[in-house]
């Protein structure tokens, strides 16, 4: 993970422990966890840490109980240790779990040369999708209306803020303008979620080379 892209994944992870996180990212942030010891670690400090803050706090009474209890236990389980494993090699277990299969019967749509794409549709807010890059291949110059989450599970991009390789989150907005390019020893696949659409930006002439795919 590039250094300045980690305080904004220190908060996500902290969103993850509150429970705040929307269907799609939550799969995500779960998946990055399978392959990531270090924020496995952090989380499991954020957890003990909310966990002595709930022992501290006065008890309050509790309004409608029966339906806060029905919530609690109607909301997903974390993940157990089985979950912290791959599925396939490359797709992990919670992301296998939320599309229905493995990344070998990924139904993909070729959306540029190059450029393959399978769109999960729209979950609480937010668009899911499968990316596929050939080796080599660039986005065009890009920044975002929205949130943009990507998760390398295969492969590696680099771009202006640095290199993004396996169980990484690329964590863009309005303020990130940036051409991602996946590295040429094999293909980039990952798992994007958004809640907004892409601007194109850039020079016109590397734009059309990026679409076509030169």
């Amino acid at each position: 993970m590039v250094p300045d892209n980690r305080e904004t994944l220190d908060v996500l992870l902290a969103r993850y422990v509150a429970g705040g996180l929307p269907s799609p990212v939550r799969v995500l942030v779960e998946s990055h966890l399978t392959m990531k010891p270090e924020s496995r670690a952090f989380v499991s400090q954020l957890e003990a840490l909310a966990g002595a803050r709930l022992t501290e706090a006065e008890p309050i009474p509790l309004a409608n109980r029966r339906q806060r209890l029905d919530a609690i236990f109607a909301s997903p389980s974390p993940p157990d240790e089985n979950k912290q494993r791959e599925a396939d090699g490359i797709m992990p277990r919670p992301l296998v779990d939320f599309i229905g299969h493995t990344v070998d019967k990924v139904p993909w749509r070729t959306k540029l040369p190059g450029f393959k794409e399978h769109r999960m549709g729209e979950v609480d807010g937010f668009s899911s999708s499968l990316f596929w890059l050939r080796p080599g291949r660039a986005i065009p110059d890009h920044t975002h209306e929205g949130s943009e989450l990507f998760l390398v599970l295969d492969g590696a991009f680099n771009d202006q803020r640095g290199r993004f390789q396996r169980g990484d989150i690329s964590i863009a907005d309005e303020t990130v303008d940036h051409r991602p390019v996946a590295e040429t020893d094999r293909p980039c696949i990952g798992f994007l979620v958004s809640d907004g659409d892409l601007c194109l930006t850039g020079p016109l002439h590397r734009r059309l080379a990026d679409i076509i795919g030169f």
